[in-house]
Order: structure tokens, then sequence, then C-alpha cells
């Protein structure tokens, strides 16, 4: 049925509900699984017009595609055995990390956790609100909150 999943994680407790849920859907269809963690690559207001911002920015965005890489092993080591399950960590948004991935693979299921759906971020825009209006595949909304 399913080839290949992507799942989304920021190494909260509602994201690893949906990385559990990604990978019994992975083990029930022998599909691959991809976890993706989205990280900033830009720095937090800092202003670029010293070489030490330049230099603070490159170090700030090099821990926060280790903390992403992090976060995604421990969702494979903790989700993945005995699956085919590859880890991405990717530079933007939590979204648009998700969707370009699922587009790079090839997935023909997205699964994404519901934290967001609710309240004036329902309205504003959600990780799983963008995810189900833009991505190239079917999206699977787990329920992760409440």
């Amino acid at each position: 049925m399913y080839k290949s999943i992507v799942v989304g994680t920021d190494g909260s407790s509602t994201a690893d509900k949906a990385v559990a849920a990604a990978a019994e859907m992975a083990r029930l269809t022998g599909a691959k699984l991809h976890v993706v963690t989205g990280f900033k690559s830009g720095t937090s207001g800092m202003g670029a017009a010293s070489g030490a911002a330049l230099v603070d920015g490159g170090l700030e965005a090099s821990l926060r595609q280790e903390a992403a890489h992090e976060i995604g092993q421990r969702a494979l080591s903790t989700w993945a055995q005995g699956l085919e399950a590859q880890h991405h960590a990717v530079a933007g948004d939590a979204a648009d990390a998700v969707v370009n991935t699922a587009e790079a693979v090839g997935a023909d299921l997205v699964i994404v956790g519901s934290k967001g759906m609710r309240g004036a971020r329902r309205v504003l825009g959600s990780v799983p609100n963008s995810v189900s209006h833009t991505a190239p595949c079917a999206v699977l909304i787990v329920k992760t909150d409440g």
C-alpha cells in the first residue's frame, strides 16, 4: 500500500506520538520511514554587520543542525527498530521541511501530529494545517493533543 512514509518530529512528546504511529504504519505496510526534523539556519536576532556575528551565526546554525540530527537519531533508535528508516535534518521551518522531504523522497504518505489544530494557531497556521494543504501525497493527522 505505502512504500515511503514521512513524519516530522521536534522531539516533543506530542511529536513522539506521530513518530510512533508512522513507525507502526511502516511496519504494517513494509514502507521505508523518513523522519524529518526542521531547524532554523539563520541567527536569532543577530545582525551580520561584523565578522564575529557571521561566525556566531554559523556556529548557531551548526548547533541547531546537530540538535536536529540528535532528535532524529533518538526517534529512529526508539521507534524504527527493524524498519528501513532514515533521518533528515532539514534547514527551514517544520512544515516546509516535511513537505520538501516528502517531495524529494517520493513519499506516498505524510504523518503529522494534531498539535496546533485548535485555537489561534489553527487560524494563523500550524504545521499540520500547512502540511495538509501543501503535501504532494496523502496526509494522516494523528491525534496527539488531549
